[in-house]
């Protein structure tokens, strides 16, 4: 049987916790790998705001707790990185979060473009 590997989509946000967290009762329940990761367009700004830098220590710390190694990558494609790295490290489930309401439609854009890429991915929404 295959084993699970399961990837987190965080954003410089300390309320990614609980998508960490969910992640990680999803690989202890299947013995699955964690992987947490975050993709910053590299035309931003990256930790030009001291909260994000705080925010992604945190997600760092909370990642460590739970045996997972935070990556960052910088990109100009960040669909196009995503959907890389899940296929390079062969990930069976990607958990996401969902935009608090529809006027972030890059968010569920993006959710939706993983899905087409990766149909055989399993997609946990949070």
């Amino acid at each position: 049987m295959k084993k699970n590997k399961i990837m987190v989509c965080v954003t410089q946000q300390k309320t990614c916790e609980r998508l960490i967290l969910n992640g990680h009762r999803l690989a202890q329940a299947t013995n699955g790998k964690l992987y947490v990761i975050h993709v910053v367009n590299e035309k931003d700004k990256f930790l030009d705001n001291k909260d994000d830098g705080e925010a992604l220590e945190y997600l760092f710390g909370v990642s460590k707790k739970v045996g997972a190694d935070l990556t960052v990558l910088r990109s100009k494609d960040i669909t196009k990185t995503m959907i890389d790295f899940a296929k390079e490290n062969q990930i069976t489930h990607i958990v996401m979060g969902t935009p608090p309401s529809t006027r972030n439609l890059n968010t569920s854009d993006l959710g939706l473009k993983l899905q087409n890429a990766l149909p055989e991915v399993e997609f946990i929404k949070l």
